[in-house]
Order: C-alpha cells, then structure tokens, then sequence
C-alpha cells in the first residue's frame, strides 16, 4: 500500500510540473503580444476538423474525443476501452477549402503500456490562375494555374498513470505548398519561377484529471508548438493555443437512468497566440447509448456562431460504427459541413 502511494504522488508532482512547464511556456509566448494579429502562420493547423467535437462548440478538452484526441486533447486517449479505432472525415471549410483528415488509435493489453495513435490531415485550397506583370493592354499575362496544398502527419501516445490521472501527447511533420509561382521574365521572354513550401515540426500535449466526484473531469492542452519558423525573408511561430476544460454529465444530479439517458454539458477557455480569449461551450444528449444531439457556442468570434450535430453509435457483436455530422454557422461566409465516420474493435 505505501509503495503505490508513493508511485501515486510521483505521478501527481509529474503532472504538477508538465502542467506547470505548459502555463509557462504559454504565457512566455503571449507576454510580448501587444495586439494578437498575424502573429502565427500554417493557420490550417488550427482548423477545428472532428464532426463530434464542432458540434459540441470545440467544447472537448475534458472529453473522451477516441482517436480524434489527437487533434484536442491527446490525454484523453488513454481513456480508449476498445483494441483499436479508426476515425476519418471530411470538412468543407469556407471559400471552398476542403479538409480530409484521419485518425487511428492502438490499445494494447488494455492500456498496459499505453495507447498509441497515428493521425493525418490533408487541405485542397482549390484551383488559383497564375499572373505575372507585363506591358500590354490587360497589364498582365496568364502563366498556368497552381494548386497549394498542405499536409500534416502525426504520432501520439497516451497514459493513465492511475484512475485519475493521465497524459499524453504528439509530434507532427507540418507541410504547406503555395505551388510555383513566376517571379521574373528573363530579356528573351522565358519564365523565372521558385517552388514556395515550407515543413516544421510541431509538439502537442495534454492532462485528463477525473476528479472523483461524479463525473466531473478537467482536462488541458497545449497544441501546435514549436520553434520560430523563417520563410523567405519573414518570420513566425505556429497558432500556438492553451485550453483549459470541465466537463460533467448533468444526469448525476437526477434520478434517471445512465443507461437510457446522458446530458454532457462541458465549457473550455483557450488562450491562443493570435486571437482574442476565447470561451467555448457544449452541451450532447444521448438516448440509450446510441443516438446524440449536441449543440455548441464559441465567443468571441468574428463570423462562426452556433453549431449543432448529431451522432449514431451502434456496436456488432466485437466490432463499433459511428457517424457523426455537425453543422456551423459562419456569418457572410457559406456554412461549414462536417462528417466523421468512427470505427472499433
């Protein structure tokens, strides 16, 4: 008995630290900020992709996301039940930018030796015509068109260090190519061009604390951090964003039955690098365990306002599906589609 509690709050002065490292690395990155514009590129990283989670506002940090934890709170994967779980995905993001993204997660001997996880993202910025100046009557001549693109790859782990606690966290290799552009026309009319892209190494990490009373949990994240990035002659750092989150299913303070019903309402606080403090909010009910409703709020914002999704969770004997859509309003520009498709076993 003392030897696990001394493994016990070895465990708990770890989390303290990392936790600790995370609030000052965070605040040592946001001190200098007068005014939080342009300060971050490679913005698609920040891009919110799963449908369960946008339709809960964003509002996952505390939440069990499967091996979508990987793109929030990479901790909470270590609360995966299942051998292995497959997610991917689609979002049709404004201005006709289409994200693919995917996820996997691997638990093995029961969560023994952790939970490992893969994940990928891929964005089509669709079809640009290429110009170049010239002296003629359009000002301007045609050069072909380019297609950026951008990728992201990513490798996670997770842990319960005991019932409470857990951590986690990942490396991703992030890619973006804005595609070759024409930058000179030599005296004898032939074409000068340059191939623009540009690779970094990004780190996430996470803590899941389950308080113990009910089903209140807290969770925080750090995501997308790195080294300063140079590009061409211009610097910058990645959307560097800490969340805090809680969560608690609101059915633990009724007489109902969990097996029928559940009411997750959960609220995060993020501190990005580039935004305003944002609070988000969600709230997901699920009748028998199978069919969900969620809806969310995230303010301030600029254009997205509420959000709302729905979910089908159903298991086959060994094996688990799930498709999960969620729907987002977003002001003058056109509303953003998401669909998730969840696999188990």
């Amino acid at each position: 008995m003392r030897i696990k509690q001394e493994f016990n709050m070895r465990n708990l002065k770890l989390i303290l630290l990392i936790f600790l490292i995370a609030v000052i690395v965070s605040e040592n990155s946001f001190s200098q900020e007068r005014k939080k514009l342009a300060q971050s590129g490679l913005k698609f990283l920040s891009v919110p992709l799963d449908a369960r989670a946008t339709g809960l506002g964003d509002a996952v940090t505390s939440l069990n996301m499967s091996s979508s934890a990987m793109f929030y709170n990479p901790s909470t994967m270590a609360e995966i039940n299942n051998s292995a779980l497959v997610s991917f995905g689609t979002t049709r993001w404004i201005a006709d930018i289409n994200y693919i993204f995917g996820s996997a997660a691997l638990n093995l001997f029961d969560g023994e030796y952790g939970v490992f996880g893969i994940s990928m993202v891929a964005v089509d910025y669709g079809e640009f015509q290429g110009t170049v100046f010239a002296p003629t009557d359009d000002g301007y001549i045609d050069v072909g068109t380019f297609e950026p693109k951008a990728y992201a790859f990513g490798i996670g782990y997770a842990k319960k260090l005991s019932e409470k606690f857990s951590i986690g966290g990942d490396v991703r290799y992030v890619k973006q190519s804005i595609g070759t552009a024409i930058t000179d026309i030599t005296s004898n009319g032939q074409f000068v061009s340059s191939d623009y892209k540009i690779d970094a190494v990004s780190f996430d990490f996470g803590i899941l604390y389950k308080t113990g009373y009910k089903s209140l949990n807290f969770g925080m994240s750090v995501r997308n951090f790195s080294p300063e990035i140079e590009y061409e002659e211009e610097s910058f750092q990645l959307p560097l964003t800490f969340k805090l989150g809680i969560s608690v299913d609101a059915m633990d303070f009724f007489e109902a039955d969990k097996e029928m019903h559940s009411f997750l309402v959960s609220v995060d606080a993020s501190h990005p690098r580039d935004f305003s403090e944002q609070v988000f909010l969600g709230g997901e009910y699920t009748f028998m365990k199978i069919f969900s409703l969620r809806g969310g709020y995230t303010f301030p914002t600029d254009e997205q306002e509420f959000t709302a999704g729905l979910g089908l969770k159903q298991n086959f004997s060994n094996y688990l599906i799930g498709v999960d859509y969620s729907y987002t309003q977003f002001g003058i520009f056109k509303d953003v589609h998401r669909l998730t498709i969840n696999l188990g076993l």
